[in-house]
């Protein structure tokens, strides 16, 4: 399904392109596409190069582990995220590994690096939806995650379902037209609110 983005200013194809769907074809992700996101997300850039991202990911095919992962979800999400075929939980080290220090940069360069996992995916003409959703604790123990690191996102991955396929609340979901907010109301020059340069 297109759902290209209406841009204001002319931008990459694939940012055009990206979009989060709710519901997802039962087709496999090979594990090759797998490792091409996740050595995306090694490249992304992160303060002193620090990296501070770790991933746990299931398949399908995984059994116990995928269902342990979505176990991790909140409700809402479990009832589409379970036909997804890739399952993963986002974490990120909160301390800086060179000398122990908070790293107050940690949650924005695991948000980088999101970014980087979803242009790979588009690139390869697969879908992710990010999660907020979890149960962080429940994550932590399920998945024995140590101190000082933050169970904080999911990702849902693989090929976007045709709507038709999908039940009436997850197919208007999908079908829904895509909206932004204009660059007025987050782009100023000047003092918070003024008006952009760009306009």
């Amino acid at each position: 399904m297109n759902k290209e983005a209406s841009t204001d200013y002319p931008i990459h194809e694939l940012i055009r392109k990206r979009w989060s769907p709710y519901g997802f074809d039962e087709r496999s992700v090979s594990q090759q596409d797998i490792d091409a996101l996740m050595e995306a997300a090694r490249w992304a850039a992160s303060s002193y190069n620090e990296q501070p991202w770790s991933y746990i990911v299931a398949t399908r095919d995984d059994g116990e582990l995928f269902d342990q992962v979505l176990s991790c979800l909140v409700d809402a999400n479990q009832a589409w995220a379970k036909a997804a075929p890739v399952l993963v939980l986002c974490c990120t080290s909160l301390k800086f590994s060179r000398n122990g220090k908070p790293n107050a940069a940690a949650t924005h360069d695991l948000g980088l690096a999101a970014g980087n996992i979803c242009f790979e995916a588009t690139a390869r003409g697969l879908s992710v939806h990010q999660m907020i959703g979890i149960h962080p604790d429940k994550a932590r123990d399920v998945f024995e995650i140590p101190d000082g690191v933050q169970p904080l996102t999911a990702m849902a991955i693989g090929y976007a379902a045709d709507p038709d396929s999908l039940p009436e609340e997850l197919k208007q979901r999908d079908l829904a037209t895509r909206q932004r907010k204009p660059l007025s109301e987050f782009v100023f020059s000047g003092k918070w609110g003024g008006d952009s340069a760009s306009e």
